[in-house]
């Protein structure tokens, strides 16, 4: 399976920089067939790394979150919100999808964050504490899908497989 991790955020902002962070970290567990992709922003560049892969997880800070993380598959979407700088995870896709004619199984996941308004670098304690929660269901949830998946089902089945482990 072929799979890619996209942690993006502005590291400059305080929690906003969760997304990068939660990369880094993955990034040092190297997870078998796991690439990893670190960025300011989504961008029309990141549709072609989708496009290439079976699986891609999104990672980004969560503002106004529920509880210390969540996680959800994203599709393709409409048009709407499709800049030239910053893009959806749903916009990559439908960029992916339209380009490239390749929708792999996505999924987001957001990490909350407490603080977001103020230029500065660095995580505040409630941010580290969800970071590590999430890495942690992350870790135990990409390993249990790298070790089962079956890539010959079909997209949409494949998205339940995945949603299920």
């Amino acid at each position: 399976m072929a799979a890619l991790l996209i942690g993006f955020g502005n590291q400059g902002r305080g929690d906003d920089g969760l997304g990068p962070v939660f990369a880094e970290r993955i990034e040092r567990a190297a997870p078998d067939g796991l690439e990893i992709d670190i960025d300011y922003q989504l961008t029309v560049d990141h549709a072609l790394a989708v496009s290439e892969v079976d699986l891609v997880v999104f990672a980004d800070a969560e503002i106004g979150a529920e509880g210390s993380f969540s996680f959800a598959p994203v599709a393709a979407s409409g048009a709407t919100g499709m800049g030239s700088h910053e893009l959806s995870p749903q916009a990559v896709l439908t960029l992916a999808k339209t380009l490239y004619g390749r929708e792999p199984a996505a999924f987001l996941l957001g990490i909350a964050g407490w603080d977001y308004g103020e230029v500065k670098e660095g995580l505040s304690s409630e941010a580290k504490a969800h970071l590590d929660e999430a890495e942690a269901f992350f870790l135990d949830w990409y390993a249990r899908v790298s070790a089962d998946y079956a890539p010959s089902n079909g997209a949409s089945r494949r998205t339940e497989r995945l949603a299920d482990a």
